[in-house]
């Protein structure tokens, strides 16, 4: 994560928020040598076929994933 005074911001905020957006990349604002703002952008969210669409049909669960474990059974 880059850090840029606010002197620094102020004089280049178009530029630095495009570069931002194409990077992905937190950008730390800071005054006085203190951090103070945090810069990043929004990412959304990927749909669940997206993520595990590679793999669906291949992972085989054989276990109720919503059954309680034997520790919570104990602390019970």
């Amino acid at each position: 994560m880059d850090t840029i005074s606010k002197s620094k911001l102020k004089a280049n905020m178009l530029r630095i928020f495009r570069e931002i957006e194409a990077s992905g990349e937190a950008l730390i604002v800071a005054d006085r040598g203190r951090a103070v703002l945090r810069f990043q952008p929004i990412v959304e969210k990927m749909p669940i076929e997206e993520v595990f669409g590679d793999v669906s049909g291949g992972v085989v669960l054989f276990e109720d994933t919503n059954a309680p474990t034997i520790d919570e059974w104990e602390d019970a």
